[in-house]
């Protein structure tokens, strides 16, 4: 029923800036964390940030001092802003919240966890 939406996703330089955005549709209150993973071709999914409904941060050290997590728990929006984009850092991100309200019950397990479809980002010249 909840579905994740994501956004902001593209080609950049070497060097360039893009800011993903992750937006919840559904009846979904009260996410406690929410986070960001990444997908190379031939790779396994990493996490590359989260964060939590308290406001603690979590990077993955590739991607520290150039990325940066943020959220706005009114509209249980997460972003992520990526600075000082890297070849390697090319990847389909999905947006994953992971504790929830539906308004009737609080899912906790991890099996219960959402995932959106996915953005592609290229970093290439």
């Amino acid at each position: 029923q909840v579905r994740l939406v994501e956004s902001g996703g593209g080609l950049v330089q070497p060097g360039g800036s893009l800011r993903l955005s992750c937006a919840p549709s559904g009846r979904i209150f009260s996410i406690d964390k929410m986070a960001w993973y990444r997908q190379a071709p031939g790779k396994e999914r990493e996490l590359v940030a989260s964060i939590t409904s308290g406001g603690n941060t979590n990077y993955a050290d590739s991607v520290k001092d150039r990325f940066t997590i943020s959220r706005v728990n009114a509209e249980n929006t997460v972003y992520l802003q990526m600075n000082n984009l890297k070849p390697e850092d090319t990847a389909v991100y999905y947006c994953n919240v992971e504790g929830y309200y539906t308004g009737t019950y609080y899912y906790t397990d991890a099996a219960d966890a959402i995932w959106g479809q996915g953005t592609q980002v290229t970093v290439s010249s």
